[in-house]
């Protein structure tokens, strides 16, 4: 596991799962205790809490998929800990349904609750002002997004506006290793894009010597991931070009650029 540690007492680092997965472990180095973040499979977390010796007293939990909750309720066998998670009666064992501008306390920490429907319409992030940490699930990837299985382009757009709002230097736990391939996306849509050029060298490296390239930052997300650049005239041209059979007046609205982009990126080898 490769360390993100903070000026205080907390730390968040990688807990690996499926294929892909991170789950998130928060740990107060002066208590021991700790919360985790998507569990969608017990047993990595259980073998993490175990050895080290941790107490683990609370579950965040972003959104209803089984890789991100199917967990839970082994957890639960274990430990005595508070689930925190959308308002969606489908996830069981949630102990405190939380909506928009909810506040939950993470050892110590105020996280604010940020409603972001998209990838489902139960999604909502965790947000730290104070430490500039973000818990976002699969609203939002290093240099993409999640696939707009039940929301629209439209809540999407206005999803991640709200995170392009958040400082620059907020570091970014997303939920999956899909930085690579969606870099590669990221480089179709602005080939002359140097800080995409520059990010894959860097990408290439860490995985590599098998490294997460999460967190990234709010500042990088918004030089390189097109997802978060639907307000560049450069992106929103690629989009209109896309469209150039259909009948097109005025400026394209971001959330049409999205749209055109993430349709783009379903069928991308």
């Amino acid at each position: 596991m490769s360390d993100t540690l903070h000026p205080d007492s907390l730390n968040i680092e990688p807990i690996r799962a499926f294929s892909d997965n991170y789950i998130w472990l928060i740990t107060d180095n002066s208590t021991n205790r700790c919360f985790v973040v998507d569990p969608g499979d017990a047993r990595p977390v259980i073998d993490t809490v175990t050895t080290r010796g941790l107490e683990l007293t609370g579950i965040l939990i972003t959104h209803h998929h089984a890789d991100h909750s199917g967990g839970i309720a082994t957890l639960l066998e274990h430990y005595q800990a508070t689930v925190y998670g959308p308002e969606n009666p489908a996830i069981k064992h949630v102990s405190r349904r939380l909506t928009e501008n909810n506040e939950v306390d993470v050892l110590g920490h105020s996280y604010r609750v940020l409603s972001v429907p998209g990838h489902t319409l139960d999604h909502i992030a965790f947000f730290d002002s104070q430490q500039k940490t973000l818990f976002c699930g699969d609203t939002l990837f290093s240099a993409g997004c999640g696939r707009l299985f039940e929301g629209t382009a439209e809540q999407m757009q206005h999803s991640l506006s709200k995170f392009r709002k958040l400082p620059e230097q907020t570091q970014v736990f997303c939920a999956h290793e899909y930085t690579a391939s969606n870099l590669k996306f990221a480089q179709a849509v602005e080939p002359d894009n140097t800080d995409i050029s520059d990010y894959i060298a860097r990408v290439k490296q860490l995985r590599a010597d098998d490294l997460p390239t999460i967190p990234t930052s709010i500042g990088l997300e918004k030089r390189i991931n097109p997802f978060l650049r639907t307000n560049n005239n450069l992106v929103r041209n690629i989009a209109r070009n896309r469209l150039s059979n259909e009948q097109l007046t005025g400026e394209l609205p971001e959330s049409e650029v999205l749209r055109v982009i993430r349709k783009w990126k379903d069928n991308f080898q």
